[in-house]
């Protein structure tokens, strides 16, 4: 399973947000280069990056810290937060982006999305399924979180399967930057109704010990954000995870 900290940018700045709402905002570093740089430094391969003011902008705004990290850093990144045009996935990948993610213009605008799974390749493109629970199900949110749909997780994951994506990352909104734990009920339920899933868990990482139980129900990968910055889990017992896996 992959190991994938995450770096949320808002101003040019390292920030870790509580269920996505953007009131919670808390500063971490000034500089994501050097957080990304220690990542780095601990074996750490991957990045997740994402531009908190592009997802509440509908485009790209915080490219130049993609681009220094790409240029400074061997780090196989990938970006996402308010990709919503061909432009901005140019920009994304020219300024170094391995991956991009997009959520919110696969549920407005599937068209657009499908048209860059087929012209970049599912190994590229990433659907974004960031999910609230409620009384309802899980219904998916866009924008940022800021909004809600009517869309049902499993059935959209399904439909975009058969349409050629590999890689989802899963967020329960619910539970990002909460610190108590994952979803471990939703990814294993999904990996069995989505066979051939590479599914990546992201939201509520809060101890080491949930590492070895998300490998086991099969996720390709996990995210883990406030955890690292508020010291639940150190990179040197990342690295260590890395090196043993």
């Amino acid at each position: 399973m992959r190991i994938i900290p995450a770096i949320d940018i808002i101003d040019g700045k390292c920030v870790r947000l509580s269920k996505g709402d953007y009131s919670t905002q808390k500063v971490y570093n000034e500089n994501p280069v050097e957080v990304a740089k220690a990542f780095e430094a601990h074996g750490i391969e991957y990045l997740h990056l994402v531009d908190l003011d592009g997802a509440k902008s509908s485009h790209i705004v915080n490219y130049k810290i993609l681009e220094q990290i790409a240029s400074q850093t061997g780090l196989k990144i990938d970006f996402g937060g308010g990709l919503k045009s061909d432009e901005d996935l140019r920009i994304a990948f020219e300024c170094g982006a391995g991956q991009i993610t997009g959520g919110s213009i696969a549920v407005k605008d599937r068209e657009i999305f499908l048209g860059w799974l087929k012209q970049y390749g599912p190994e590229k493109i990433i659907l974004g399924a960031d999910v609230l629970p409620g009384e309802n199900g899980e219904k998916i949110a866009i924008s940022g979180w800021l909004e809600n749909s009517s869309i049902d997780l499993t059935p959209f994951i399904q439909k975009y399967q058969e349409e050629g994506v590999n890689y989802v990352i899963c967020t329960d909104i619910s539970k990002d930057g909460m610190l108590k734990g994952p979803a471990f009920d939703l990814y294993e339920r999904l990996l069995g109704e989505c066979p051939g899933l590479k599914l990546i868990a992201s939201g509520g990482i809060s101890a080491f010990e949930e590492l070895p139980r998300l490998a086991g129900l099969g996720c390709e990968g996990t995210i883990i954000g406030k955890a690292i910055y508020e010291g639940n889990i150190s990179l040197k017992t990342l690295e260590q995870f890395i090196i043993a896996s």
